[in-house]
Parts: C-alpha cells; structure tokens; sequence
C-alpha cells in the first residue's frame, strides 16, 4: 500500500514538472480569481482605457466570442466602474449571458444595470428584454443549475421575475403585461387566491387603460372561481368572484364577455345555494332549527334569479316545516 501511494506521488510530480501547453489554459489574477482562455489570447483583450476597453468588448460581442466579451466587460466594471462606459460594459454582460441561453443570469445583470443607472437612455428596452426573458419560463423554459443541469418549471421564480420588472419600471410599456402575467404563474402553479389578487392589482394600478384593466379584472373573477371549485363547502371564494364578476359587468359594459360574466355569475349562485342547502340539511339532521331555516332561507335569496330552481323549491318546503317546528318548540 505504501508503495502504491509513493508511485502515484512520483507519477504527479514528473507530469507536474514537464512543460506542456494546454488549448485553454487556467489563468489566475490577483483580485480576479481563476478563468479559462484560449492559448495564445491571454491578456490581448485588455486596455489601457475604459473607452479602448469597451470598444474590444463591444467587437468580440459582435464576432459572437461571448467569453471574449465577458471577460473585457467584466474587467472595465472592475477597473472603471464610474466610467462613462461601464453601463454600456454592464449591458454587455446580459447581452452575454443571454445569448449563451443562460437566462437568469442575463435577468440579474439587467437588473443590475436598472437599478444602478435608472435614467440610462435604453431603460426600457432592458425591461423588455426582462420580459422577454420571464416569458420563456411562464411558457415552460426549466431553469438549470451550473448552465448544463436541467432543474424544473418553476412558476413561483417566474412570478418573481415579473414582479421585479414591475416594481423597478411600474410605469413602463412592459409593466401591465408583467402584472398580468404574475396572476398567469400563479395560477399554472393552481395558487389561485394569489393569481386573484394579482389580477385585481393590475386592475386597480392600471384602471386608466381599460384593455388592461378589463382583462384583469375579467381573470380576477375566473381565479376566485376556480378557489370556490376547489373548496368544498367554501363560499367566500364564489362570493368574491361574483362581485368581481359584477364589477367587471357595471365598469365595461360593452365588453363583448359581459354575456358570458352574467351566466357565470348564475352559476356561482347556484354554487353557493347548492353549498348553502348542504349545510341546512346538515343543521336540521341534529336539530338545530333555526340555524337550518336560516340557510334554507339563504338558498332562497340566492335563486332569486333562478326561481324555479330545485333547491329553491326545496328550500321553501323546508322552511315552511321547519318553521312549525321551531312554533312547536316555543310551546
């Protein structure tokens, strides 16, 4: 064992010793750490100026040598970050990223970018680029994990991405769409009380463009909808998406969905007159009387539209027995 161990020594110290040349050698700088470049290019992208700097950064970019570039921008953030040039060398870096695929990363440098130089003259076509960018994800894209290594969906980093966009451009061109399309993830993710929410918030931020506004609006009702689906016996989710559904009838009455609003409206109602007749029957099976006369009445209020509803008639047949009972009682 012992001499297993010195051979295998002996063997890396000669390989060690022997000169050879590597096709990407491993380069270290003080202050700058290790990185890879091709043999015979090390150093040959640095400047002595920022604005030499940016211009070998700029052409390696357009000869599609992302490493080149990256490594050229990186250095004149590095060594002129209060240059005039660094913002242009910051957009690079996303630029960079973003063409090799690697996505959240060109999403951070742009926001870096945003958030350093809020008054940059292409401010909002770095927020489209965000947008664009947190669209491949809410359309499937996986996220990855050391660039290679696919991970999964992940509508919850997706809804964040857009959520950032918003904050840090509310009032641009991309911002309405990005608040619509966080209501969009939650609702992949099945959240639908946050995807309400969402919806309600583009309606109300954005309430001065009605297409906007009304399609917010329109997706609030359908979110709180789909909760009252899902929740047995919970009417608090069917109630809210009938009065978005009536709010949304009352602000854009011409909207050609206005038809469709008010037939969801009925069905929500017969929803909850259906969850309010279980309950009463729950109440009157252990005889609490007057707590079953009372949503036997509900069932009633809520089928006004609908007056020949089964559980409405039902519910009229109940009460009127349940009311001599409750006379019977008092006796």
């Amino acid at each position: 064992m012992f001499f297993r161990s010195v051979r295998f020594w002996l063997i890396v110290a000669i390989l060690v010793a022997l000169p050879f040349r590597s096709p990407a050698p491993l380069i270290y700088r003080p202050g700058e750490g290790w990185s890879y470049e091709p043999y015979g290019s090390e150093g040959k992208w640095r400047r002595a100026t920022a604005k030499e700097q940016l211009a070998v950064a700029q052409d390696a970019f357009d000869k599609k040598d992302y490493g080149t570039a990256l490594r050229a921008s990186r250095f004149l953030l590095k060594h002129w970050e209060l240059s005039d040039y660094a913002p242009q060398a910051q957009y690079l870096v996303g630029r960079c990223y973003e063409a090799r695929g690697q996505d959240v990363k060109a999403f951070k440098e742009y926001q870096k970018l945003l958030e350093k130089q809020p008054k940059i003259a292409d401010y909002h076509g770095i927020l489209t680029r965000q947008f664009e960018i947190a669209n491949r994800y809410l359309a499937g894209k996986w996220f990855r994990v050391l660039r290679y290594i696919p991970l999964f969906p992940s509508m919850d980093r997706t809804a964040d991405m857009f959520t950032k966009i918003v904050r840090t451009g509310p009032y641009s061109d991309v911002a309405p769409e990005a608040q619509l399309k966080v209501g969009m993830a939650r609702e992949k993710q099945k959240n639908f009380s946050q995807a309400a929410k969402a919806y309600e918030m583009a309606a109300d931020r954005y309430h001065d463009r009605p297409k906007i506004a009304s399609e917010a609006l329109y997706r609030a009702g359908l979110a709180y909808k789909k909760q009252a689906q899902t929740a047995e016996y919970d009417q608090s989710a069917a109630g809210q998406a009938i009065a978005v559904f009536t709010d949304f009838i009352e602000l854009y009455a011409n909207d050609p969905r206005v038809p469709e609003a008010q037939k969801t409206i009925l069905s929500l109602k017969h929803e909850q007159a259906r969850g309010c007749f279980v309950t009463a029957q729950f109440y009157e099976k252990y005889k609490k009387w007057k707590s079953a006369r009372l949503y036997y009445s509900e069932v009633v209020q809520l089928s006004q539209q609908e007056p020949d509803s089964p559980y409405a008639t039902q519910a009229k047949q109940r009460i009127v027995e349940l009311e001599k009972r409750v006379a019977g009682s008092k006796k």
